[in-house]
């Protein structure tokens, strides 16, 4: 600990060295009085302050310089292959195959989502068929405008639509046979459909009242009498199969060579049980689909989704999704926004209900449709110019993409 040496008034020496860090640690300090320090060396530590020093100045910001032009890149499209193939299916026959018609139609045979040119160009383009009616029926004035000098004879009405509006089909609807209209006989309807294959010589399709137990009787007499000509009997439903009608019309079908339109509501659970019931009786070459069609405003996004979902389904390899798809686009029209009147900021009503089919024949072409059925002449010629241009494969014009501004309607 700490040791004297000498009296009182002698000065003490203190030993410390050996023993400074117990004193510090039992002490905490040590001061000393009337001391010398002998030493050989001594080094002293005195604590200096902390300073801080200020942070060093950023350097001054660089700008990078302003491009003067795009980068360059090249862009290689994401090619995809697919399992699944739609089957082609072809409407009408010439006379070397059995039929009076001067064209056929095909459809089918994508093996690729809606207009994936890059991954694989559809050999049949979409085609679009002409609603005609058998009977006077109420239209909307935009429509009745440009066919009523026709109304109330199919075979005019449907010449019309072919040499003036252009329409790659004529569709037939047979309403007087409707038990609750004129309720005409097989026979009456069958001649109607014989003065329509002898004024136009495209493909021909016909439509039924609605009624399952009429349509089994009109599509048979039709198939027999339309023989070889191979027209699209549209429709057939799972009611007739749970009528037992749906043999029936599907066995005349195949005896005289025709087609059969496949329509369920927006079920593709459905549209599957109806096609493997088809199968039966028919070759896969003679079936097209009918998923419904919903107007515009009225669950058109349904029906896109619909359409959609077979296609890719189909793609992916479910064969019994594997047909061409039709689009009833004239149900734009039950749509009241397509025809009522309204106020000013709806107007023209003429230019209104066009728009309206128009919008709903470009949403489900997207989703992959093959066949539109239409009515309005400008929607028509509108979906076949946006058609061609879809198919159109180049260079697109850099100055026109970017003018879209100034674009006049």
């Amino acid at each position: 600990m700490v040791e004297r040496k000498g009296g009182a008034d002698e000065g003490a020496l203190i030993k410390i060295g050996p023993k400074l860090l117990d004193l510090l640690r039992e002490f905490g300090e040590i001061e000393l009085e009337n001391v010398e320090i002998e030493a050989e060396e001594l080094e002293i530590w005195i604590p200096s302050a902390t300073v801080v020093t200020p942070p060093a100045a950023a350097p001054p910001k660089v700008v990078p310089a302003k491009p003067m032009e795009i980068l360059k890149a090249e862009f290689e499209p994401p090619i995809q292959t697919y399992q699944g193939r739609i089957v082609e299916v072809k409407l009408g026959a010439t006379r070397s195959e059995g039929g009076t018609r001067e064209k056929v139609v095909k459809i089918g045979g994508e093996a690729a989502p809606s207009f994936y040119i890059f991954e694989e160009a559809p050999p049949n383009p979409p085609v679009i068929s002409a609603d005609v009616f058998d009977m006077e029926v109420p239209l909307p004035r935009a429509i009745k405008m440009h066919v009523q000098d026709v109304i109330g004879d199919p075979a005019a009405w449907a010449k019309l639509a072919v040499d003036k509006f252009g329409a790659d089909l004529v569709t037939v609807h047979l309403v007087s046979t409707d038990p609750l209209r004129k309720d005409a006989s097989p026979s009456d309807a069958a001649k109607t459909i014989e003065k329509v294959l002898q004024a136009v010589k495209v493909p021909v399709i016909v439509g039924g009242s609605g009624d399952p137990k009429k349509d089994a009787e009109v599509f048979k007499k039709i198939a027999e009498v339309a023989h070889g000509e191979r027209v699209m009997l549209s429709s057939v439903t799972l009611d007739m199969a749970e009528a037992g009608l749906l043999g029936e019309i599907a066995k005349a079908a195949r005896e005289h060579g025709h087609v059969i339109l496949a329509f369920t509501a927006m079920d593709l659970n459905q549209a599957k049980e109806l096609n493997r019931k088809l199968y039966d009786y028919l070759p896969r070459d003679s079936i097209v689909m009918d998923l419904t069609t919903a107007a515009l405003g009225y669950g058109l996004e349904y029906s896109f989704t619909v359409h959609e979902r077979a296609r890719l389904a189909a793609l992916a390899g479910d064969v019994e999704l594997q047909h061409p798809t039709s689009s009833g686009t004239t149900n734009a029209w039950a749509a009241r926004e397509a025809w009522l009147k309204l106020g000013s900021e709806w107007e023209p009503r003429e230019l209104r209900g066009p728009l309206w089919e128009t919008v709903t024949a470009l949403t489900l072409l997207l989703a992959g449709v093959d066949i539109f059925m239409m009515m309005h002449p400008a929607a028509i010629r509108t979906l076949k110019e946006v058609i061609g241009n879809l198919y159109k494969r180049g260079m697109v014009k850099p100055e026109s993409i970017a003018d879209w501004v100034s674009i006049k309607i």
